[in-house]
């Protein structure tokens, strides 16, 4: 027998879920990368307007979507198809944004236990144990093993819970202690030498680059991975929305939230990057541009907090906690779209679906971890480059064309009696059936010729 649906007690645990799952390591290290390699405050003035003109309304779609089938994405689809063929493409759409958000788990966890693993070494550190710091520190299988499968425990743990005991009782915990951590950093950071210079790159825009066609495209790029769009995370929580809450001004809380949590970090990473560079570590490579991502959370900024003597202890320990966290409120999104689906159509009770899907995903991760050089990339290319665009397009295309519209209009109703009468309503249907499409196959193709 299935275990029964849950369902979000309040409006602030869904929008601190929603906001978790769209607030993950992309937002805290990807974004303020991506301002500082593409003119930044330029590159932040044109990410906050597509963020609400093309993440938002995606958005929407999904937990529109969601909220009206009250069930996994691939019954959804399937709902809300007016034939057997569309009926057939929809949970096709389904089973695949499972099975590419299983496996962008399965890269996420490696990482995520990267951030843990520093995260211990902070302590390790305060207690003299060089052995130790050294071991968490250095790439390898061990490390990389034990510390993913300690992250995928603590995110099949969180989920094995449900909705409201599970998802919604630590997203409401985990999101504010993110943005604590969040808020104290960057007020520490702001006060070191060279802070004041990444500061400056941050909120100085370049108006010329701002209408950069490549700048434009990244930004529309980062605006809607922002927001975990196109693998069924955002419509699965839609499906554990009540019916009495207005979906439009919950939509755009969470996109909110995240936004704020994408440009606050952005006022932690870049000025942190030049004080980095104020205390002698490089953060430019030879030909002039900005090293990789992953070189600076793992490199420049280590280098830094070892420059700051004890306290720079403090502030690693606080920094990769603050990762941790951001890791672990998007993992457990991206478990309850392949848990939900099996709880759903194959009646497996949650616990054992979850322990038997965190396995799996586990085990592919290990695999991962075996052939790392030639799979990570890959696996990271085929979801996130490729996968996840085309998905968010099919989500625009089922509410924008396929599903009825006064049967969405009459869905938008539950929450806000007069919702026809809003500008959501003049604006969102023409943006999802037309303007989001064209965008986002935009973004595909971009990814293509890179």
């Amino acid at each position: 027998m299935a275990s029964p649906r849950g369902e979000f007690s309040s409006r602030f645990g869904f929008i601190m879920a929603a906001a978790g799952s769209a607030v993950g390591l992309g937002n805290i290290w990807g974004f303020p990368t991506q301002a500082a390699s593409n003119g930044g405050a330029a590159f932040l003035l044109v990410y906050l307007f597509l963020a609400f003109t093309l993440a938002y309304p995606a958005l929407m779609a999904e937990l529109i979507i969601g909220r009206h089938a009250h069930a996994n994405a691939v019954s959804a689809l399937r709902q809300i198809s007016p034939n057997r063929v569309l009926r057939s493409i929809g949970g096709g759409t389904g089973v695949i944004g499972l099975v590419v958000a299983s496996f962008i788990l399965s890269f996420y966890a490696i990482v995520a236990g990267w951030m843990l693993a520093h995260c211990l070494a902070a302590l390790t550190d305060l207690a003299g144990m060089g052995a130790a710091s050294d071991w968490l520190t250095d790439f390898s299988f061990s490390r990389n093993l034990v510390f993913m499968l300690i992250f995928m425990a603590l995110t099949v743990g969180i989920i094995s819970e449900g909705v409201q005991q599970g998802i919604e009782r630590w997203s409401s915990r985990l999101m504010p202690l993110l943005l604590l951590s969040l808020v104290l950093l960057v007020i520490y950071v702001l006060t070191l030498d060279g802070a004041m210079e990444g500061l400056r790159v941050y909120l100085l825009p370049d108006f010329e680059r701002a209408l950069a066609p490549g700048l434009i495209v990244k930004a529309l790029g980062a605006a809607f991975f922002s927001l975990s769009l196109g693998v069924g995370t955002m419509l699965i929580y839609g499906s554990y929305i009540s019916d009495r809450e207005n979906l439009p001004v919950v939509g755009g809380l969470v996109t909110l939230v995240d936004i704020c949590i994408a440009v606050l970090a952005g006022f932690l990473v870049l000025p942190a990057m030049y004080v980095a560079l104020n205390s002698g570590v490089e953060i430019f490579t030879a030909g002039g541009a900005l090293i990789s991502e992953d070189t600076l959370i793992f490199t420049v900024l280590p280098k830094l907090f070892d420059s700051m003597g004890l306290a720079g202890i403090g502030v690693s320990l606080v920094f990769f906690f603050l990762m941790t966290i951001a890791a672990l409120t998007s993992s457990i999104s991206m478990l309850e779209v392949p848990v939900a689906y099996t709880i759903e159509e194959h009646g497996v009770a949650r616990k054992p679906a979850v322990l038997v899907i965190g396995a799996t995903i586990a085990l592919v991760s290990t695999v991962i971890l075996l052939n790392f050089e030639a799979l990570f990339g890959l696996v990271i290319a085929v979801t996130t480059r490729y996968s996840q665009p085309l998905l968010g397009f099919m989500f625009c295309l089922y509410a924008g064309w396929v599903w009825h519209r006064d049967t969405l209009l009459q869905e938008l109703r539950k929450g806000n009696a007069g919702v026809e009468h809003s500008l959501f309503w003049k604006l969102w249907p023409g943006y999802v059936r037309v303007f989001c499409p064209l965008i986002i196959l935009l973004i595909f193709a971009q990814s293509l010729l890179e």
